[in-house]
């Protein structure tokens, strides 16, 4: 186990304890964490991308409601659902693409509400861990349903399996295993002969988390520019496609970080196979379609500039001209039928049967 074979835990003796975070801005050069101690904070902590993944944001949140509750009980000895819901709400602001943080907070609201006074923070911590244990199940599973089609191309082929992923869907997007990065961890530990193509992701080279991830853990892998994938499909040198999701719409068109649906045009092109690994919670049956879900656009300074380490300090760095246009979607979508199956935590699904998972 690494130092940060976790991406959140509880600090604290108190029995309503701190909730500790790797600071994930600050990743690859520096190993540094954040505690949260408040709504806003946690809050603020999601809308900073300190932490990010969808399975990963929906858990903070939880713990961001228990925060908010436990506060208000030790400042005024008094805890109302009128409470729940502001905090709720200013939770569900954070992020608009990721499903995980609404079916989270909509599941922590409705059961902290059947309870009153004290009791309301108690189970309000209890519910963030029950959300904290399944997603480690969830995505041990996903990583259990993944390993044999990793498995299945190492048996006809001499050589590493090659795998192209794209931004970082790993433990640092959940809590343990990840979800794309999950199968890859399962087959590593099998003895499988594989090697890892990590795209850099810009704007914000979240790449580059998937290849801190992987070096802590000895997988072989190799950073590659956004765009070079489509050359390695060409000559041959990807077996297979794996990346994460942030919703997944009833008809198996998935949003994910912007970049992924080119990603997905070159395989189907190739016949490189493509898939997409979630938990059964990033699965929205109340969304038709891609297009009806909504994408978010972030600040610009996230294209104009770089975060680069220089004489020792990491600092910002100017890459275009100040007052340069721009725009930043986070997230894109690629349609269903681009995806060669979905592993989830429920099992294989292919787009024809995506709508059955719940």
């Amino acid at each position: 186990m690494t130092r940060f074979s976790e991406s959140l835990w509880l600090v604290g003796k108190d029995p309503w304890p701190d909730v500790e975070v790797i600071d994930q801005r600050k990743l690859p050069f520096e190993e540094a964490t954040l505690i949260l101690r408040n709504l806003e904070e946690t809050a603020r902590a999601i809308e900073t991308m300190v932490v990010r993944g969808a399975p990963l944001i929906g858990i903070t949140a939880a713990y961001g409601l228990y925060l908010a509750l436990r506060n208000a009980w030790r400042e005024d000895g008094e805890v109302n659902d009128v409470l729940v819901e502001k905090s709720v709400q200013r939770l569900l602001n954070t992020r608009p693409t990721a499903v995980n943080l609404q079916h989270v907070l909509k599941d922590c609201g409705q059961y902290v509400s059947l309870f009153e006074g004290e009791e309301k923070v108690h189970r309000a911590l209890e519910r963030a861990h029950h959300w904290r244990t399944l997603d480690v199940k969830s995505c041990s599973t996903i990583g259990d349903v993944g390993l044999p089609l990793i498995r299945h191309i190492a048996q006809h082929k001499k050589g590493p399996v090659n795998i192209l992923t794209h931004c970082n869907a790993g433990r640092l997007g959940c809590i343990r295993w990840g979800t794309a990065l999950s199968p890859i961890y399962k087959a590593h530990e099998e003895g499988i002969d594989l090697h890892v193509w990590v795209d850099e992701t810009r704007p914000r080279n979240q790449g580059l988390l998937t290849a801190w991830e992987l070096g802590q853990e000895g997988v072989p892998h190799t950073v590659i520019a956004d765009n070079a994938g489509g050359l390695l499909m060409m000559q041959g040198k990807v077996d297979m496609v794996i990346v994460g999701a942030d919703r997944v719409a009833r008809n198996g068109d998935v949003a994910n970080k912007i970049g992924t649906y080119l990603k997905a045009l070159t395989a189907y092109h190739h016949r490189v196979p493509f898939y997409v690994a979630l938990p059964h919670t990033t699965f929205d049956p109340d969304v038709g379609r891609g297009a009806d879900i909504p994408i978010e656009y972030r600040d610009g300074k996230e294209i104009t500039t770089l975060r680069a380490r220089c004489d020792g300090h990491i600092r910002p760095a100017a890459v275009m001209p100040e007052g340069t246009p721009t725009l930043n979607p986070a997230f894109d979508i690629t349609p269903a039928r681009y995806v060669t199956a979905y592993v989830t935590d429920r099992g294989l699904f292919t787009p024809a049967t995506i709508h059955t998972l719940q």
